[in-house]
């Protein structure tokens, strides 16, 4: 069988009773079915098919598989959809309006729905909002590697405080030294798992934002105008979803800021004898200073119902 990189000919498949294949140089995006150059040139001239419209196969692969597997015609009628229903938001071929839709009212011309789908401000806009969640994980990501940094150096200069109370006590106060840094390591330890655990889930998101930018380059370069308008509703609903779930981590406090601080005891620093604590690790947090881009909120309303998965 051919390789997932190349493609056979539709038609010299079904014809070749010996299982040879014949590499495809174009995909007919009316009929579906892929061509090699000969049965590209008879059907160029056949009076069926010489106005159909035709890719590259190369073109082709640069499509998003999840668009790839988008198809024109009905999958119950094996017929070209020529309608929508506004009602039930899904295309139609002329039998589903008997099968399925003889009550609904509003029906529109698929050509009219999807014409200049690729040029509307839909695209346009989706496209800002992709750019703008984005450079949002950037900015979160730069912001969680400065709070690294600064937790860090927070946590050195408690230590030198503690060091620099230590060099004037006995040895009495031994344990309880050993007992506050711990507490300070513990305390750094565990802030430093929590900013680094979410650090990895944004990373992950955001590598899976670029992910879409470059499927949303393609599908406006190469996908039919029905791929694009599917395409639109799949690549809105992640990018709505990646703009909530940096929304929610903000109101949930997962950016405020957590600092560390020493309080050095006011009993240790008189060297009273029943000392029992060397001071005190605060975990202090304030509010997030950190603005970010998360889009247009409830993005679904740009857009005409979707439902193409017939």
């Amino acid at each position: 069988m051919a390789s997932s990189d190349m493609k056979i000919c539709s038609l010299c498949y079904e014809d070749d009773e010996d299982g040879s294949f014949t590499d495809a140089v174009e995909w007919c995006i009316e009929f579906e079915v892929f061509l090699c150059m000969d049965c590209e040139k008879h059907h160029k001239k056949s009076r069926t098919s010489k106005d159909h419209k035709t890719m590259s196969t190369e073109d082709y692969h640069e499509l998003p598989k999840f668009m790839q597997e988008i198809s024109n015609q009905c999958r119950d009628h094996k017929k070209k959809f020529d309608l929508y229903c506004s009602f039930h938001a899904c295309p139609c071929c002329v039998t589903c309006i008997t099968d399925k839709h003889q009550q609904c009212q509003e029906m529109k011309s698929l050509s009219d729905v999807l014409e200049q789908v690729k040029s509307s401000a839909s695209v346009q806009l989706l496209e800002t909002d992709l750019k703008e969640v984005k450079e949002s994980f950037e900015e979160i990501k730069k912001y969680l590697n400065s709070r690294l940094e600064t937790s860090d150096s927070q946590k050195q200069k408690a230590v030198e405080n503690i060091k620099s109370m230590r060099k004037s006590l006995n040895d009495y106060l031994d344990k309880i030294e050993k007992e506050i840094l711990d507490d300070l390591e513990s305390q750094q330890s565990k802030l430093q798992s929590k900013l680094n655990s979410l650090l990895q889930q944004l990373t992950q998101r955001g590598h899976e934002i670029i992910q879409l930018q470059s499927e949303f380059s393609k599908m406006t370069q190469y996908a039919t105008d029905l791929q694009t308008y599917v395409g639109l509703g799949e690549i809105e609903k992640t990018t709505s979803q990646a703009a909530e779930y940096i929304e929610d981590l903000k109101s949930g406090g997962q950016f405020d800021e957590i600092n560390l601080d020493v309080t050095i005891s006011s009993e240790i620093q008189s060297i009273i004898k029943d000392v029992q604590s060397f001071g005190d690790i605060n975990v202090n947090t304030s509010p997030c200073p950190l603005q970010v881009k998360t889009g247009r909120k409830n993005q679904a309303q740009y857009l005409a119902p979707l439902g193409f998965h017939n």
